[in-house]
């Protein structure tokens, strides 16, 4: 076969392959299904909610602050000298009860003042005594004197004469020889250094054989009798609970709980609002709210000062209300509801109190309704959704 004929064939061969592929396609085109166009189904998003209880509620106002004594002082002497006794609880930590003497001076010096005051408070009732004498001898003399004279010079005799400005400064010198006693004696007392109320030593600097001056301070004590904590609070959290003076309203203030980890342990301690302090604080605007613990000390470990510790404060009680997590509440006082329909609705409501992870609703929730608590990227009002049925605690 020459080549022109075998190029021939190749050609009518390709040809003949097309067609019956082109014929077979088609075909298969032709009986090929049609596909129906639809829309696809949107999908529901799944979600978890929470199940509203209403009811009574109590509004808690939480703060922190550290604990100080109600009283704290400088233990200075009024007197100097040496020092010659230091009791055993005037150390750093001592503890120490009313009336304890804490240091002695050396009281000799003191005591030889009080000798000597005594002696010139004798003097000066002697002198006095003489001068009453010699007055009662002149006036007599004078009477004598003036016994035939006329009605007219029947009369007292003169204060010179009576000797009056003598036993005047008779008296006065007696007034001021006993003032230097009893000056002498309060000095004398003054050598021994007592407390005034139950407390601890925080600070000492002093031992004995030391010369102590007047006003040097010589310890720092503070009571144990109670104790105080400040709180700065917001200004719209003085509206749930009572403080005297500050607050409408008469009677104590309202109660609270102090709580604090000491020695591996948690403890509390009943507490009341007693007051605030002078004026709102300028930086913060905060009102710095005192709460007040009474016997601090009386069980152990004990509400030293210097504790961080936390404040509940019991405030006014509302009648029908809710608990929800702070998560759930969206601009500021919208909610989402899921209806008995399976969708989400928005409900305004009416907040009460946000504090922590919580927020207490007090109008605009119903018992039994449900929250929804998952954060949702895209949402509209009347949505619907499905619950998850994960079963968790507070959700479904």
């Amino acid at each position: 076969m020459n080549k022109t004929k075998r190029r021939f064939l190749h050609v009518a061969t390709t040809i003949v392959l097309v067609a019956v592929g082109a014929v077979v396609m088609g075909k298969l085109t032709a009986s090929r299904p049609q596909l129906k166009k639809r829309k696809p189904s949107a999908a529901v998003p799944v979600i978890r909610t929470l199940e509203v209880k209403t009811g009574p509620q109590s509004v808690l106002i939480r703060g922190e602050g550290t604990v100080r004594p109600l009283r704290e002082i400088d233990l200075s002497p009024q007197v100097g000298g040496e020092v010659v006794y230091v009791s055993p609880a005037l150390v750093n930590g001592g503890e120490f009860s009313k009336g304890d003497t804490l240091l002695r001076i050396d009281p000799v010096d003191y005591q030889l003042a009080v000798i000597l005051a005594k002696a010139k408070v004798k003097d000066a009732e002697s002198r006095l005594e003489l001068a009453r004498e010699q007055a009662a001898a002149a006036q007599e003399e004078w009477h004598l004197l003036h016994a035939d004279s006329s009605p007219k010079a029947n009369r007292k005799p003169p204060p010179l004469v009576a000797k009056e400005p003598q036993l005047a400064a008779a008296r006065a010198r007696l007034e001021a020889d006993r003032a230097d006693l009893r000056k002498a004696r309060l000095n004398l007392e003054r050598t021994e250094i007592k407390v005034p109320f139950h407390g601890r030593v925080s600070e000492e600097n002093v031992d004995i054989g030391q010369y102590v001056s007047i006003g040097k301070p010589l310890a720092a004590i503070y009571s144990t009798e109670a104790a105080e904590i400040v709180v700065p609070l917001e200004d719209e959290n003085a509206f749930w609970f009572h403080i005297p003076g500050f607050t409408p309203g008469n009677g104590p203030g309202s109660t609270a709980k102090v709580s604090a980890r000491i020695a591996g342990q948690d403890l509390t301690w009943p507490a009341t609002v007693v007051r605030t302090e002078g004026k709102v604080d300028e930086r913060t605007r905060m009102i710095n709210v005192v709460v007040r613990v009474e016997s601090p000390y009386a069980k152990r470990p004990p509400l030293a000062a210097g504790l961080f510790v936390t404040v509940d404060i019991k405030g006014r009680t509302l009648p029908d209300a809710a608990v929800i997590p702070r998560s759930a509440l969206h601009e500021d006082d919208v909610i989402w509801v899921v209806n008995k329909d399976g969708r989400l609705c928005f409900r305004k409501v009416d907040v009460a109190l946000i504090q922590g992870d919580e927020a207490m609703i007090q109008a605009g929730l119903e018992d039994g309704e449900r929250v929804v608590t998952t954060t949702l990227q895209t949402v509209t009002d009347g949505m619907a959704v499905r619950i998850a049925r994960i079963k968790e605690a507070g959700s479904s």
